[in-house]
């Protein structure tokens, strides 16, 4: 099955890498590109919109705030989301082997791994190895579902994605997204992505002690919070 897919990208002052990666994504592989501007103080938006994308101001912060708040600006059309970071450290390329397997093994969802990849030296910092080894390993544990990665490249059929019904809206998204994925029997398949040093600015959450540190405990409580709020059961889209 073809899929109509649009690409979401959250961006936080990513004004000097945005340009570029609009330039490397596959030309026609989505019928929509949305920018979010998470409240940026650099031309953000403006270089989003010079290179032919769809911006979404969100002044609220928040890496699931600014996803949530592209999906609302999803055309009918679209059947299946993407999603990637703004800072070059995701290689565009990938998008286009992940949406391959999207289509032909008729998933629900798809999960570039950078454990599973080629993550350049120092691009995974070690307590980021550590968080997705540990918060991996509870959701298996918990829901018998295997993932080696939390890593920002993913892709999700649309019905799916709404019927998750994602609350978080920082740094648990992702996680939230793959345990709540793992709750509703979603059919799942990850593959390795490459991962590169960030080559501008600083990463707003692996950037500090503190900010990996409270990412880490955003995390663990968001798991902690699917177990004790569990989705309903339902069977995987068609």
């Amino acid at each position: 099955m073809r899929h109509t897919y649009a690409l979401i990208i959250p961006a936080l002052n990513e004004a000097e890498t945005l340009s570029i990666l609009l330039r490397q994504i596959p030309d026609k592989m989505f019928a929509q590109v949305v920018v979010v501007d998470n409240g940026s103080s650099d031309p953000t938006a403006e270089v989003a919109a010079a290179a032919g994308a769809e911006v979404v101001y969100e002044p609220r912060r928040g890496y699931g705030q600014a996803c949530a708040s592209g999906i609302q600006r999803l055309q009918p059309s679209i059947t299946a989301v993407a999603f990637m970071d703004a800072d070059l450290s995701d290689n565009p390329e990938d998008l286009e082997v992940m949406i391959q397997c999207f289509d032909e093994g008729e998933l629900d969802m798809v999960l570039g791994s950078r454990v599973l990849g080629s993550a350049e030296a120092g691009s995974l910092m070690p307590m980021q190895r550590f968080g997705n080894w540990l918060s991996t390993r509870l959701i298996a544990l918990i829901w018998h579902a295997r993932f080696t990665d939390l890593g920002p490249m993913r892709i999700l059929r649309r019905r799916s994605l709404d019927r998750l019904s994602l609350q978080d809206r920082s740094f648990g998204w992702n996680v939230e997204m793959q345990a709540r994925a793992a709750q509703s029997d979603l059919r799942v398949r990850e593959i390795p992505v490459d991962y590169r040093r960030r080559s501008h600015g600083r990463s707003k959450i692996s950037g500090t002690v503190f900010g990996s540190f409270r990412a880490g405990t955003k995390i663990l409580w968001t798991i902690l919070r699917c177990c004790l709020v569990p989705l309903r059961s339902s069977s995987p889209d068609s």
